[in-house]
């Protein structure tokens, strides 16, 4: 049986947040017998990023809210999900922002980078309300 690993966190969402996510992400990257490249493991913080700052930058508009995150650490694969009880979004209209280049939209610019980065990548209504982002890096 693979091992599995699980653990989440939530943070405000406001901007100087963001780094407990990554901090997160790289204590849940140290539990692999085998280390993470630093390539690797930077592509990951850099797809967190965009997706907090997604959720918080759109979620809440100027008022209080929270994004959570949860990691699932697997033996082949690093799952993140990002979740926030806002405002939500479209998906189909992210992506075809993300798809034109000449007129890549704010936000829609980092769904195209964590499209690049990641290997699945799911956007959908979180469970809530809200918006739900979650990418899957393969790591075997």
């Amino acid at each position: 049986m693979a091992t599995r690993r699980r653990s989440g966190s939530t943070i405000p969402a406001k901007p100087e947040y963001i780094t407990l996510g990554r901090l997160a992400l790289t204590g849940i990257a140290r539990l692999r017998a085998e280390p993470l490249s630093p390539e690797v493991l930077g592509d990951l913080k850099l797809a967190l990023t965009e997706a907090c700052t997604n959720s918080v930058r759109h979620a809440y508009g100027q008022g209080p809210g929270l994004v959570e995150i949860v990691y699932e650490l697997h033996a082949d694969r690093l799952i993140v999900e990002v979740s926030d009880c806002g405002e939500g979004f479209e998906p189909a209209a992210a992506r075809a922002a993300a798809a034109t280049a000449d007129e890549l939209a704010e936000g829609g610019l980092g769904i195209a980078i964590i499209e690049a980065l990641a290997d699945e990548l799911e956007i959908g209504e979180g469970d809530r309300g809200g918006s739900r982002l979650r990418f899957v890096k393969l790591l075997a």
